[in-house]
């Protein structure tokens, strides 16, 4: 017991451990006991024999290193590249190892399980993957069975493999490539981009264009693979390029591949908003309720996105506020209801629309509106009533009045026709489109002074004609054209002779048609007379002197005569006798014939 790893208690001989047992350290102990009776001089000793069994304390070791090899791509599937080698101190299956590849990262290698030889199971191609790391594990038999590590980086070796042309250049860079197209001209535009997994000048790519440049407006550096512009670009003209190209490695033979690169041109807003039409003439109806339709006016911007999405308006001027554009549709709408006599024409000079880029272009239209009449006006007279004073003595088809009526309505709403409604007596007639009233026959104002009859103005409007009434008046002025007329004639008077002066001996009366001065009647005597006088008022014929005999008679011609102008005269004759000679007086004839021509006037002899 040189380690003092045992004790034995003395009394009993029990052998116990005092220090923790170690197999691999020893594996075997053989201790000598001895025991003695009392105190007595005589020992007696024996041999005891301690195995130590194993316990799997201990992991494999690997007694080689991560090593960094160099493999050739021409060794075949099979070759052993690399030998694992590891111990365990255990012993028994604690320290039986077993090989494995816990980690790879491809299926180019395997390792004998017992052996620890790691084998190519293919071909390996430096363009393909230059580094390998395997990491291996040696693991014991034990239970639990204990693990290490080997990480082996076959990269550090730097393997060199000989190279052939035997890979295509094979683009990287993206077949899809932006632009603005304000861009200068010599502007990079794309980096075209190749790789070609093969050494040498069998990697070394050139770049070329084969189709879709036609007009020259790019240029590609074949080294560099830059794509640059050739010349200013324009989207509204060519939006999108295709272009063909090819990358070429300088093997030999030369291996090459191509690529459909697409050039996109993105929009500046270069462009301004164009309309169909610089004019734009329509028409709309008055009296509409706000909201109605009156044209749509459109514009056309070649930009693309915001910078071709429009926007329409009317800039503020004179009658801007009676219409309403829709900014999106261009739509134009009314605001408020039009009357065509206050407005029948507008002209929108500021028609505008603006597109939606930064900063924003824009154009402008002339708008003309006119304004259709409805038939909302009723013709107007001058007057509510009209009273007019003629001579009867017009002519027939004499104008009396000249009527007119306004219509503020536009067309056939405002041609005005005239008619006459009530019965005129066959006096009066009217122009239809003058409004002119005429006599149609003779007036005599003794037969009838006053006529009144209503004239009518209506619109020639083919939809619900619109027309006024007014009243008219024509007084018939007195003409001179009636004589005084004796109520008697002739007139005979009995005159007693004993009758005194200044006495009444006989009255006449006449009565004239005509008014005022032409109808006032004064009387008188044809031929001076020394017997009796004439009162020119009353008619009263009155005796001056007395009377000579008693068989006395005379004959007094009597005028009667009105007090116009040119007085009209009437004459009737008086027969004045006394009463002796009665019985004498008689008639010259039994029987008088006369012919009087038709429409002699009144009073005639």
């Amino acid at each position: 017991n040189p380690h003092g790893r045992f004790s034995i208690d003395p009394q009993f001989g029990i052998i116990r451990t005092n220090k923790q047992l170690d197999h691999e350290t020893q594996s075997v102990v053989v201790l000598t006991v001895q025991s003695q009776l009392g105190n007595s001089p005589v020992y007696s000793s024996t041999q005891v024999n301690i195995s130590v069994i194993d316990v799997n304390d201990n992991p494999p070791v690997f007694l080689t290193k991560s090593d960094k090899v160099t493999i050739s791509h021409t060794q075949p599937p099979g070759t052993a590249v690399y030998i694992a080698h590891a111990e365990d101190k255990d012993s028994g299956l604690n320290g039986a190892i077993r090989y494995s590849i816990a980690s790879k990262q491809s299926n180019a290698f395997s390792i004998d399980p017992s052996l620890g030889v790691v084998n190519l199971t293919r071909t390996v191609f430096a363009d393909k993957q230059r580094e390998y790391t395997l990491h291996i594990a040696a693991e014991d038999c034990g239970s639990p069975p204990l693990t290490s590590w080997l990480i082996l980086d076959s990269l550090a070796a730097k393997i060199v493999i000989l190279d052939i042309n035997d890979n295509s250049p094979s683009f990287t860079s993206s077949p899809l490539s932006y632009v603005m197209e304000d861009v200068e001209v010599g502007f990079l535009v794309h980096h075209v981009i190749a790789k070609d997994p093969d050494e040498g000048r069998n990697g070394q790519v050139t770049y070329h264009i084969l189709s879709g440049n036609e007009d020259k407006a790019f240029v590609l550096d074949k080294i560099t693979g830059l794509l640059t512009t050739a010349q200013l670009l324009d989207r509204e003209i060519e939006e999108r390029y295709s272009l063909t190209v090819m990358a070429v490695d300088d093997g030999s033979p030369a291996l090459s591949a191509m690529q459909v690169l697409t050039i996109v041109v993105l929009d500046v807003n270069d462009e301004r908003p164009i309309f169909l039409k610089q004019l734009y003439e329509t028409t709309v109806r008055e009296n509409q309720d706000p909201g109605e339709f009156v044209i749509k006016v459109e514009a056309v911007d070649r930009d693309a996105g915001l910078n071709s999405l429009l926007q329409y308006e009317i800039v503020p001027g004179t009658g801007y506020e009676k219409f309403k554009m829709n900014s999106n549709s261009g739509e134009l709408v009314t605001a408020a209801s039009l009357d065509r006599e206050t407005q029948d024409f507008f002209s929108i000079k500021g028609n505008s629309c603006h597109d939606l880029g930064s900063p924003s272009r824009s154009s402008t239209a002339q708008l003309y509106v006119t304004v259709l009449d409805e038939n909302d006006h009723n013709p107007l007279f001058a007057k509510s009533q009209y009273q007019i004073s003629v001579r009867e003595d017009l002519e027939e088809g004499s104008a009396v009045l000249d009527l007119f009526a306004s219509d503020e309505d536009h067309g056939l709403n405002g041609e005005v026709t005239y008619s006459l409604i009530d019965d005129t007596f066959g006096a009066f007639a009217i122009d239809s489109v003058t409004g002119s009233i005429v006599t149609t026959k003779a007036l005599d104002r003794e037969t009838k002074s006053q006529y009144t009859f209503r004239a009518v103005a209506c619109d020639c409007s083919t939809h619900l004609p619109r027309s006024t009434t007014v009243s008219v008046v024509v007084h018939v002025d007195d003409v001179n054209d009636n004589d005084p007329v004796f109520l008697q004639n002739p007139i005979r008077a009995f005159v007693p002779a004993e009758t005194t002066v200044n006495e009444t001996v006989a009255t006449v009366s006449a009565e004239d048609m005509d008014l005022d001065s032409n109808g006032a009647v004064v009387f008188g005597l044809m031929i001076a007379e020394t017997v009796f006088q004439i009162d020119a008022k009353t008619g009263d014929i009155i005796l001056k002197e007395p009377l000579a005999s008693k068989d006395f008679s005379t004959q007094l011609l009597v005028t009667a005569s009105d007090q116009g102008i040119l007085p009209r005269t009437a004459t009737a004759m008086v027969i004045i006798f006394t009463e002796e000679q009665e019985e004498e007086i008689s008639f010259s004839h039994s029987l008088y014939e006369a012919s009087v021509p038709e429409n002699s006037a009144a009073g005639g002899h």
